[in-house]
């Protein structure tokens, strides 16, 4: 196997604890969202693209002989635990966990990228396709994310400025 095989498979590893990380902060961050129905509604869409996007990175990990790594896994649930954890004490959670989830969505945007040329350079055809179909994804969730950081911000001030209205989630 080539470097270029075994940097490919190291970073699909790293893009499957990523993909785990994003389930489960969707997850967290979809479980306390009561007050924002848009919000709720795109990223009910985006947890179940997420789900698809783990299943694609699990058939080509298995595609080329290895499984996820469990201990990046772990890390990746920790670290989704941590960061639901840290944003639900603040006051501003919702637009705390949507800045949150922007950075991460630009992660991820970089993580493909980048897997799309390792495809390309090791000769990795199904790979590659399989990248190009997730890369869309996560840029539209970036670019939906940012496109609606100042609705949310509106809306999270004229709910925090109305009494008896809950503005954090």
């Amino acid at each position: 196997m080539t470097e270029r095989h075994e940097h490919l498979i190291d970073w699909l590893k790293d893009a499957h604890a990523m993909e785990q990380q994003a389930e489960q902060m969707l997850e967290a961050q979809i479980g306390r969202l009561l007050n924002y129905p848009k919000l709720r509604t795109r990223l009910e869409k985006h947890l179940q693209e997420t789900r698809d996007q783990k299943r694609l990175v699990e058939q080509a990990l298995e595609r080329l002989g290895h499984s996820p790594s469990t201990l990046k896994d772990l890390g990746a649930r920790l670290g989704a635990f941590a960061q639901a954890a840290g944003t639900m004490l603040v006051e501003d959670e919702v637009l705390k966990a949507s800045m949150a989830g922007h950075v991460f969505e630009q992660m991820e945007v970089a993580a493909y990228t980048v897997l799309l040329a390792a495809a390309e350079a090791a000769g990795d055809e199904e790979t590659r396709v399989v990248c190009e179909a997730i890369l869309p994804q996560e840029q539209a969730m970036a670019e939906w994310t940012l496109a609606h950081l100042p609705e949310l911000t509106q809306a999270f001030l004229d709910r925090a400025e109305a009494p008896g209205l809950e503005a954090k989630r």
